[in-house]
């Protein structure tokens, strides 16, 4: 059941901003103002035909049709993030463009300075790092637990963040990915009390558990668990076109709405597109409605199905929470014996007509989504049934690459400063011992395997393999 309304019919579902373009679509206007492509008209018919005149006709942005503004919000994009805020469990929510991206930035801007110390985990999101590059402040990095094994990275200890804390007086905020990309997660109340402990703001980066509200066998969203802001994907998962995200600030938090709603006025376009912010008050109001609370059901039944099904298989392994740690059930890694994660991808892909989130040296992330049908699921178990019964030769080992930054980075300058400094670009094999100038993390997952004044050694050299030169500091 869903964890935000009991009974549907105790609150009438809508989407103000999906009922304002109908009416904008139903009562056309004479158009003298941008998009240029005027409904769609000036487009080349090729395209228009391909995604369909009457979604061209409702491709506008804000301040046209009485749809409102985004920043600030006015109108029918007010009331959408109002319930959407209600739906989520926050006290103020912020619709976003250019994905959960923009929200980090906005985050790291309004809220941090330069020369200020935040503590961020090491398998953060890229976002997070060009984030703290504008503002100038300094991530603390904290080690998640590595599971080697699996060739990912696990939960955040809640006692790592408070020896962090305990040694570093000046700390301005804690950020935190939750869950990780294939689905571990930390223990978020715990780290929330030793935040509040020390008197400083926790932000969850919940890009990948943006669902986790909508039904009781999913974990807390740390909305509930004590996070001041919570940053949700909800195009990765929740329904949404690509590109949309939200923002929450959380009931009882401190933080200051209106510094992260400049820091937004400054970061997002000034031409939002309608149909991404009416993709988001759809994609809520679906996951509140009856169709889409028995939708994720059935994407939560389809991942148990799954995964029993693995269970029967002698080489074909799952992740699952009784390795010691909590997982989220519809973030299925898995691994074969005898094949990294690239060549199962790549057998599933050419044998068998399947295409998985992500795969790196070790397994694969499937994703049981809100869309799929269990006949889906029964023809991908068919097909794992059929490579866990065949001998399958991994080639992909002799390629000497891997995907998955697993290292503790030697950070000699500054994210700002190294950022700024004066850099060359070089041969590759000439990099090791210089400090990298730029980020560089491949998506997914989005994770970095260089930082600006991060020191390049040898074993950074396996993830390189795609890269023949390398910018670094003069």
């Amino acid at each position: 059941m869903q964890k935000t309304l009991k009974n549907e019919k105790d609150l009438k579902i809508k989407a103000p901003i999906v009922e304002a373009l109908k009416t904008a679509y139903i009562n056309p206007t004479y158009q003298f103002h941008i998009p240029g492509h005027t409904k769609g008209l000036g487009t080349l018919p090729d395209f228009r035909n391909l995604v369909g005149r009457k979604a061209l006709m409702v491709d506008t942005t804000d301040e046209f049709d009485n749809l409102g503004t985004l920043t600030p919000a006015t109108g029918p994009i007010k009331e959408a993030e109002e319930l959407a805020a209600s739906a989520f469990g926050a006290k103020k929510t912020f619709f976003l463009l250019n994905g959960s991206t923009v929200g980090n930035l906005a985050i790291a801007m309004g809220l941090t300075k330069k020369g200020q110390k935040v503590i961020v985990n090491r398998n953060c999101h890229r976002s997070v790092l060009t984030g703290l590059i504008i503002s100038g402040a300094d991530p603390l990095w904290i080690i998640p637990e590595k599971l080697s094994e699996w060739g990912i990275w696990g939960n955040v200890d809640a006692s790592d963040v408070e020896d962090l804390l305990r040694k570093n007086s000046d700390v301005s905020m804690v950020w935190i990915t939750n869950p990780t990309y294939e689905g571990v997660v930390s223990d978020i109340r715990a780290i929330a009390e030793i935040c509040k402990k020390y008197d400083v703001p926790l932000v969850v980066d919940e890009a990948h558990g943006c669902l986790w509200n909508f039904n009781d066998k999913l974990p807390e969203t740390s909305l509930k668990l004590g996070a001041d802001i919570v940053v949700h994907s909800l195009h990765k998962t929740g329904g949404s076109m690509s590109q949309s995200s939200m923002l929450h600030i959380s009931e009882n938090s401190k933080i200051s709405a209106d510094d992260v709603e400049r820091a937004l006025m400054l970061l997002h376009t000034t031409s939002p597109s309608l149909m991404l912010l009416g993709s988001l008050d759809a994609a809520r109001a679906n996951l509140q409605s009856q169709r889409g609370q028995k939708q994720l059901a059935r994407a939560i039944s389809n991942a148990k199905y799954l995964r029993s099904e693995i269970d029967k298989m002698s080489s074909i392994h799952h992740l699952k929470s009784d390795f010691g740690y909590k997982t989220d059930v519809t973030k299925i890694f898995i691994k074969a014996d005898g094949l990294s994660g690239k060549r199962l991808e790549s057998i599933l892909e050419i044998d068998f007509g399947i295409e998985v989130e992500s795969a790196s040296d070790e397994g694969l992330l499937i994703l049981s989504n809100i869309g799929n049908k269990r006949s889906d699921f029964e023809y991908l178990a068919q097909c794992l049934h059929k490579i866990d019964n065949h001998n399958y030769k991994d080639i992909y080992y002799l390629e000497n690459k891997k995907h998955m930054p697993m290292l503790t980075p030697i950070i000699k300058k500054s994210l700002r400063e190294a950022y700024f400094s004066p850099k060359e670009i070089i041969p590759k094999n000439q990099a090791v011992g210089r400090l990298s100038g730029e980020v560089v993390a491949e998506c997914p997952p989005g994770i970095s395997i260089l930082l600006p004044g991060e020191l390049i050694t040898e074993a950074h050299l396996p993830y390189l393999a795609d890269y023949e030169v390398i910018e670094v500091l003069k």
